[in-house]
């Protein structure tokens, strides 16, 4: 039986024409959200696991869902340690099979998980966005992780970031807050999974027959992107 899973309806006829002055906002503006507790401790249990892993490279699968896009990378990466985010607890505790040993999924606010990755000093080697919520009305423009902000950490950790997504124009945005930003350029391209799909979203939506598309961007860790003050709260 194929699959079904409904496309991205937006208002949206390009990028968002606020986009620009958003993401110059959110470079430019410390950010004061005081950090969850809850993420604080689930953060240093990270801390210690991946401390006792520190001779292995890094990989953040954030937003992790159900943890199989953490397990597949677990095993496509068997020499990184790989560590899966997700704020819901019904998602992370499904039966999906024992975890690598080199993999963690962990129950956090991921914008709190990568604030305090940043101040710690991780630099991961890859970092994973696969299919975020992308939010289509234009109206939520500021929920979407490019005018979210939450974006100079996640530019400022550095490595091979990857996003995936079933909607073009998403990454289309984040390219250009990518440019904004970093200066960094990278291309929107399609994404044609092979017979393992990293999460249950990539599945549905290809079985659907919807067309998948992917950025890749190498960027090196730049503290300064994060705007002064916003490390003290």
């Amino acid at each position: 039986m194929q699959a079904t899973s409904r496309r991205i309806v937006t208002n949206q006829a390009g990028p968002h024409q606020g986009l620009e002055a958003r993401v110059a906002r959110v470079l430019q503006h410390p950010w004061r959200k005081p950090v969850a507790e809850h993420t604080r401790e689930a953060f240093g249990s990270a801390a210690r696991w991946r401390e006792a892993r520190s001779d292995m490279p890094l990989i953040l699968d954030a937003g992790c869902g159900v943890g199989i896009s953490t397990r597949r990378l677990a095993e496509a990466f068997p020499d990184h340690a790989v560590i899966g985010v997700d704020r819901s607890d019904s998602r992370l505790t499904r039966e999906h099979g024992p975890l690598p040993d080199n993999a963690l999924l962990v129950r956090a606010d991921l914008v709190d998980f990568w604030r305090l990755a940043f101040r710690a000093g991780w630099r991961p080697a890859r970092h994973y966005l696969l299919y975020p919520n992308p939010y289509p009305k234009a109206s939520l423009l500021k929920l979407r992780w490019h005018g979210h902000p939450v974006l100079p950490f996640i530019l400022a950790l550095g490595g091979r970031l990857e996003l995936r997504s079933n909607w073009r124009l998403y990454l289309e945005e984040f390219c250009l807050a990518l440019q904004q930003a970093t200066g960094v350029e990278a291309a929107v391209e399609p994404h044609i999974p092979g017979e393992t799909y990293l999460t249950p979203f990539e599945r549905k939506y290809h079985v659907s027959g919807q067309p998948l598309w992917r950025l890749v961007a190498e960027l090196s860790p730049d503290p300064a992107l994060v705007p002064a003050e916003q490390g003290e709260h």
